[in-house]
């Protein structure tokens, strides 16, 4: 069980998960450490010069992305652990 739980925390690290705000002119990459591993931004948001926007589409799209690989790393280890309550375990 051990190993079991210490591949599925390897592959949950390994996993990606992308954001969007604005209709998907912010997107954001995030990876299973809670690392952003991308940004990208349509030309045309920077182009209208409204810094605030532009300050609140990143954060939703970032947001966004670390929730969704969030949620996907639960699902694998909840998958893995039979949903057993492990204190410290992501998910849990």
């Amino acid at each position: 069980m051990q190993e079991q739980l210490a591949r599925a925390q390897e592959e949950a690290a390994m996993l990606t998960a992308e954001g969007t705000a604005g209709g998907g002119v912010v997107r954001v990459v995030a990876t299973g450490e809670n690392v952003i591993e991308s940004i990208k931004i349509d030309p045309s948001v920077v182009d209208l010069g409204d810094v605030e926007m532009l300050e609140d589409l990143i954060t939703a799209a970032v947001n966004e992305a670390l929730r969704t690989v969030q949620e996907q790393a639960s699902a694998q280890m909840n998958a893995i652990a039979g949903n057993l309550n492990i204190p410290g375990m992501p998910g849990f």
